[in-house]
């Protein structure tokens, strides 16, 4: 089994660079819970999720990041960031669709990613992808919002 000891640095990470509010305000405005949990689905057909802390490899782990804005004031334009872990693969399930990726977690573009082969647009691995990008138009004062990407365990 794995441990998800890193899940510490993908919430500092998060943290990090999610904040793009004024650094006055930055700390007192959001909240964030960052959780992990195993994908499964029920003998019904339904998607479940359970918390976990570790998993065997091919496990389907979703990271779930909840911003609660904390003041009574809009925020407005906020930008959050999910890392993807080293020994994880993003598997292309995004919540909300509207996430950009990276390859190096500084230029973020709409997926699929795309790169020239021998003059060819193709297609960039899931396994390339180091993050996703979110951009939250308007989170209303104390109302929250959740992003989620879900990965396998390598």
């Amino acid at each position: 089994m794995k441990c998800f000891n890193y899940l510490r640095s993908v919430l500092l990470a998060t943290l990090a660079s999610s904040l793009l509010l004024s650094a006055a305000h930055a700390n007192e405005a959001l909240d964030m819970q960052l959780s992990a949990n195993k994908v499964m689905t029920n003998a019904e057909g339904k998607v479940v999720y359970s918390p976990i802390s570790t998993a065997p490899k091919g496990t389907v782990v979703q990271y779930k990041a909840t911003y609660t804005n904390t003041i009574d004031k809009d925020i407005k334009d906020l930008v959050v960031v999910l890392p993807i872990p080293v020994n994880m693969t993003f598997n292309g399930v995004a919540l909300p669709t509207s996430a950009q990726a990276s390859v190096d977690g500084k230029n973020y573009a709409d997926m699929p990613l795309m790169r020239r082969v021998d003059g060819k647009l193709v297609k960039i691995p899931l396994s390339e992808y180091r993050s996703l990008r979110w951009n939250i138009k308007l989170l209303p004062a104390k109302k929250s919002a959740a992003v989620a990407l879900n990965t396998i365990v390598n």
